[in-house]
């Protein structure tokens, strides 16, 4: 009994053993090639549950989803102008035909990227010999990549697969020619800003003799209207004056001579030489005859 039921033990595992080997797994990520003594018998590019013959047939899986190449180090190409620029970019692109892959390249990504990568580096190199610096860094930079996305798909497609997008991340210039354009654009500037200076001062001589021009003729009508005014203030006094010493030219008289008494002795060390009979002391000798 005992040595029966290790036996239907050994049957059992040989059985599931087998069946095991007969069975492989493609998922959603994944297409699978089956051979038979190295040969390709069948494709497998949906998902599910397949059966293989143990021993005489193998399967082989490759990556659906989308894959990306960078390129390790900026790439050097010569625009129209004749001046080199510095490009680093990635390209994203995936096996559709994973028969014509595997015959193609063997089945080998870094071999599919290494075709790829030349396909690439050949459009990009017309298209920036056809375009200025200015065209590849920001003018025509999306129409570049769409070009060169087709140019390389073109190419792709004898190989199973296919160039979803290509992308230009950086570009610039060597660091020999970007010292030379920074101090041109350094000098440019400098020049723009020595200008601006320049003009600026010539406005603000300009503003300023303006205001100053102003400034004069508002002092020369302030004054001009000033002495209007004291003209006619005077004018105005002189005939109140007249007006009122015309009642009493004895009056006008005494105060004319009040006032020139007082000028006359404003101060003790003045000294003024006049004749007794002048009519200087007219009032002084009237008061002194008075008081006689």
């Amino acid at each position: 009994m005992g040595k029966f039921s290790s036996t239907l033990s050994g049957i059992l595992t040989v059985i599931i053993i087998a069946a095991s080997s007969a069975i492989y797994i493609v998922d959603e990520r994944e297409q699978a090639i089956l051979f038979q003594l190295g040969e390709v018998v069948d494709v497998k590019t949906s998902p599910g549950l397949y059966f293989k013959i143990p021993i005489a047939q193998n399967v082989r899986y490759f990556d659906s989803r989308i894959l990306t190449m960078d390129t390790e180090e900026p790439e050097r190409f010569i625009t129209s102008e004749k001046k080199n620029v510095l490009v680093d970019l990635f390209v994203k692109w995936r096996i559709v035909d994973v028969k014509q892959y595997y015959i193609s390249v063997r089945g080998d990504e870094a071999l599919a990227q290494t075709r790829l990568a030349q396909t690439v580096n050949s459009s990009m190199r017309d298209e920036f010999g056809n375009r200025t610096v200015h065209d590849v860094v920001s003018g025509e930079r999306d129409k570049i990549m769409e070009i060169m996305r087709q140019k390389a798909n073109i190419d792709a497609k004898k190989i199973g697969v296919e160039v979803v997008d290509v992308r230009l991340k950086r570009v610039d210039l060597p660091q020999e020619v970007s010292d030379s354009v920074y101090r041109r654009m350094e000098a440019e500037r400098k020049r723009v800003a020595n200008e601006l200076r320049s003009t600026g001062s010539a406005e603000a001589e300009k503003i300023r003799a303006d205001a100053d021009r102003q400034r004069e003729v508002i002092l020369a009508e302030a004054y001009r209207e000033a002495q209007k005014v004291m003209g006619d203030g005077d004018g105005q006094a002189a005939a109140i004056y007249a007006n009122t010493f015309q009642k009493n030219a004895e009056f006008y008289s005494f105060y004319r001579s009040m006032e020139a008494y007082k000028q006359a002795f404003k101060n003790k060390t003045d000294i003024l030489v006049l004749e007794p009979s002048s009519d200087f002391f007219k009032y002084i000798k009237s008061a002194a005859e008075g008081k006689k």
